[in-house]
């Protein structure tokens, strides 16, 4: 089993993402969400500045979600949750587009590597920043919910803990595979905040109704004035 359980209040349900290349900037906002947010994420722009280290840094504030997006040949995919596993992530993502052998080898390294403190082992479905164009022109029909159930139901049947959605696709996913799979949601936005590059959004409050076990907030938060009391903002808009 992963280490990580389902939230249980608003605040655990918080993901902040700690999206920048300064690893003195991360350490700062990370320490100043102290308290704020169940977890903080260490995603691709900071872990390639400062690797481990970033890691290490938020762990002193709060579990993290280290959001590398793993897509290789299984072999290599194992390899790198092996070394990820050791960092003590509480999840992890790889890409369910990897295919399912892919997705057994994740699972199977981390449980080798973690034992039950290993991580939860999140594929990624559709990105949110794609939409029914994008997909289509990269030679995927049937547009995004079609393309995101496919997806998450080789994931699951291969092993993952969960999986990541935008927040369109959260209730499709409770209605296909009930409340078992962990739902991770990026793309979203407080209720006035602009989308930035995300296509597919929603509030805190809509995704959490719909079925998401945490949401992921970065920009509104991080960008803010006072990134604190935007976080607290965020946490007050949840249904619990």
């Amino acid at each position: 089993m992963p280490l990580i359980r389902r939230p249980q209040s608003g605040r655990e349900q918080l993901i902040v993402a700690l999206d920048t290349a300064d690893p003195a900037r991360a350490q700062a906002m990370a320490a100043g969400l102290a308290g704020r947010a169940g977890l903080l994420k260490v995603g691709l722009e900071l872990f390639v500045a400062a690797g481990g280290e970033a890691v290490r840094q938020a762990q002193a504030v709060a579990p993290v979600f280290l959001d590398l997006k793993f897509h290789d040949i299984p072999n290599t995919v194992a390899g790198a949750v092996r070394s990820a596993t050791a960092l003590g992530p509480a999840m992890l993502t790889i890409h369910a587009a990897g295919g399912a052998p892919m997705v057994a080898a994740a699972r199977e390294a981390a449980e080798a590597a973690g034992g039950d403190a290993r991580p939860a082992i999140l594929a990624v479905t559709v990105l949110t920043s794609l939409d029914a164009a994008t997909l289509a022109a990269t030679g995927v029909a049937g547009g995004t919910s079609q393309q995101v159930l496919r997806l998450a139901r080789l994931a699951l049947e291969a092993g993952a803990d969960g999986l990541v959605c935008s927040p369109h696709e959260i209730s499709r996913l409770r209605d296909a595979f009930g409340e078992a799979p962990y739902l991770v949601v990026p793309g979203v936005r407080p209720a006035g905040a602009p989308a930035g590059d995300q296509a597919r959004v929603a509030t805190p409050a809509e995704a959490i109704g719909a079925g998401a076990d945490w949401i992921v907030v970065g920009r509104p938060i991080t960008r803010a004035a006072d990134p604190a009391a935007a976080a607290e903002a965020v946490v007050a808009e949840l249904p619990r």
